[in-house]
């Protein structure tokens, strides 16, 4: 059977205010998304998670299926992502889908590639992996130079070794986790437990950085903006 695409959306973000359905290229970020999971032809359905009604007709508008509306009370700062997740495997249980992998797809993350997608299910399989997680190589390192301030107000490295590294290169290698998440839905779902999302139980797939792009704040959207409007070939290349 195949797999299902669940893409998280609420309506309610605050970092980038209505930033799932802000336009680039004439087109709701949700938009794109949504029509890579439909073309990729590796899902049985493309599910968009939403509490807000207008997120729910843009994403209808762009192919993907809103059988069910999420609860407010599941669209807040303070609801984790497994509460979404269980909540839409449970709902969708309910109305008779039949699968058991899911992959979750963040919109804020534009450029994740089906082949990624595709090798991450692999891995699953292979793996017999709780959950798959895509990263990249991250060249921000919290051995080198990602500091904290102290009580003082000064800085100080987040991690520190008996010697600091001489260059980034030298320092533990790092690595950012983005928004493609790849899970077997049995183990997800049972036994019940807090924390489903397990890191520590995780099998990485590493991606290359710039399909990894995240957008957080208002300086995210207008690169990824610009990468989209000017054809960049970063875009023009991912599939």
């Amino acid at each position: 059977m195949k797999p299902v695409c669940i893409i998280p959306a609420r309506g309610s973000s605050k970092g980038i205010p209505r930033k799932n359905i802000r336009k680039i290229g004439g087109k709701p970020l949700i938009a794109y998304t949504i029509k890579k999971a439909k073309k990729s032809k590796i899902f049985s359905h493309v599910i968009v998670s939403t509490e807000d009604k207008g997120i729910a007709l843009i994403a209808k508008r762009y192919g993907a299926e809103v059988p069910f509306m999420r609860p407010k009370y599941l669209a807040t700062d303070s609801v984790t992502i497994d509460d979404v997740l269980v909540h839409a495997v449970k709902e969708l249980f309910k109305m008779g889908y039949i699968f058991d992998i899911m992959v979750c797809r963040d919109c804020t993350v534009p450029f994740i590639r089906n082949i990624d997608i595709k090798k991450s299910i692999n891995l699953l399989k292979r793996k017999k992996s709780n959950l798959v997680i895509g990263v990249y190589d991250q060249h921000l390192n919290p051995y080198y130079n990602i500091v904290e301030f102290t009580k003082t107000n000064n800085l100080k490295l987040c991690k520190k070794l008996a010697k600091r590294p001489t260059s980034r290169q030298k320092a533990p290698k790092v690595f950012q986790m983005n928004g493609l998440h790849t899970y077997d839905v049995k183990k997800f779902l049972y036994p019940e437990r807090k924390a489903r999302t397990e890191i520590s139980k995780a099998t990485p797939l590493e991606i290359p950085i710039e399909t990894g792009i995240m957008i957080d704040t208002d300086f995210e959207f207008q690169l990824v903006k610009l990468i989209i409007e000017n054809k960049h070939r970063i875009f023009t290349r991912l599939d």
